[in-house]
């Protein structure tokens, strides 16, 4: 065979062609699996919400890089100790006053996001941004939202206003990060009950 014979320098352009596609392929199928593994359930819910896997990754990828320009600090053992009490003292209150509580425990987490350096866009901005360094919970925060949403209609019963609280105090837990990482600052876990 010559060395400029066309045929060869088709042949081992094709086969050039099929290596760069079946190594292009191979990566995003990684980069699949790794977006997957990292989000969990937000990427099933984007992809059942979309449909198009490019558009999801390329939604998460977004997300990553968004947040990565975020300034979120950890808190310091005063503020950290100051939002604990307020949630003890938020959840004593929902034997009297669940519709109350759902909504002070909605603002307790915002204010919590605020301390951190979360911007507080849109809930949709919020979600997305929590779901970055927290994506087991972000699905539960969307639970909380829709109950409170309820709630607000007139159309959330005991039982949804405690379940809102306890999601809002997953989030609230994970978020009550402290500077230095000392433990025993973060409340105990108490599960809200009804009357």
């Amino acid at each position: 065979m010559h060395r400029n014979d066309p045929q060869a320098l088709i042949a081992v352009l094709i086969v050039l062609l099929v290596l760069i596609v079946a190594a292009w392929a191979v990566a995003r199928q990684r980069q699949s699996r790794l977006l997957r593994k990292r989000f969990g359930p937000e990427y099933d819910r984007l992809l059942a919400e979309h449909g198009d896997r490019a558009r999801v990754e390329s939604e998460l990828k977004a997300r990553e890089k968004r947040v990565q320009g975020l300034t979120i600090k950890p808190l310091s053992t005063a503020d950290a100790a100051r939002f604990s009490e307020e949630w003890g003292t938020l959840q004593s209150r929902f034997i009297d006053n669940p519709q109350g509580v759902v909504m002070q425990a909605d603002r307790l987490v915002r204010d919590l996001m605020i301390k951190r350096g979360y911007p507080m866009e849109d809930f949709e901005h919020r979600a997305a941004d929590i779901s970055v360094h927290h994506p087991e919970l972000v699905e539960t925060y969307r639970l909380a939202q829709a109950i409170a949403a309820r709630d607000q209609r007139g159309e959330a019963t005991t039982e949804d206003l405690r379940k809102a609280v306890v999601y809002y105090r997953e989030l609230f837990d994970e978020l009550l990060e402290v500077r230095g990482g000392k433990p025993g600052l973060r409340p105990a876990h108490k599960e809200v009950t009804q009357s």
